[in-house]
């Protein structure tokens, strides 16, 4: 596999933080007496702000009060992910390392902002590892539209079908392929349908195994 450089998702992939974010909506849910709606939520995962409202108001009615439960969501959240480092996945700095080892360029493709994407990966110590980061308030479009993975092979000077792409979910590894990278999915929170596998990425339980193989 020749490659020059690697674009990384961070929620769920280099960050071990969907957990809290689901259970920091859940919570949301229960405080506002909502029901926690686990599908509609599952749906939003690898979706930047305004796809994520998108999909919550469609799944919960034209009742629901979002900004509401936006701001209790994201205050129970930010309390826990922009105060102290969340816990890096399994085998991420290794491979990060060796990457870096190899003179390959790495960008972050990540549908959070930018504040909370630079706040999370500084805490977590990765963020001097990569030489740009996109986050999802700098697109128009979310995930699973390729636009976030071509504006982070544009920010390393890279051809999109010379890279690498990491990612855990499902609407991540559509919008990589779709850009033409050549991806790795390593999931989180879901397992990729029998649909998804049928675009022929690699899938791996984690990045440990990824770098063995790169190596």
């Amino acid at each position: 596999m020749t490659y020059r450089a690697a674009v990384f998702d961070m929620d769920g992939l280099l960050l071990d933080s969907e957990r809290l974010a689901y259970d920091t909506f859940a919570a949301a849910c229960g405080d506002l007496g909502l029901e926690f709606k686990e599908q509609v939520y599952l749906g939003i995962i690898g979706s930047n702000a305004e796809k994520i409202k998108q999909i919550i108001c469609a799944g919960y009615g034209e009742h629901l009060a979002y900004d509401e439960l936006r701001a209790c969501w994201l205050e129970k959240y930010h309390a826990v992910i922009l105060h102290k480092p969340v816990p890096v996945k399994v085998g991420a700095v290794a491979l990060l390392k060796w990457l870096r080892s190899q003179s390959i360029p790495l960008a972050v493709a990540t549908s959070s902002n930018r504040h909370a994407a630079e706040t999370k990966l500084a805490n977590a110590g990765l963020i001097d590892f990569f030489d740009s980061i996109s986050s999802g308030c700098e697109v128009t479009y979310s995930k699973p539209h390729p636009e976030i993975f071509l504006t982070a092979a544009n920010a390393l000077n890279i051809q999109a079908e010379d890279c690498l792409a990491f990612e855990d979910s499902d609407n991540g590894v559509r919008a990589a392929v779709a850009a033409g990278m050549r991806v790795y999915q390593i999931p989180d929170l879901i397992p990729p349908s029998e649909q998804l596998k049928q675009l022929g990425h690699q899938i791996r339980p984690s990045l440990h195994e990824v770098l063995s193989e790169l190596r």
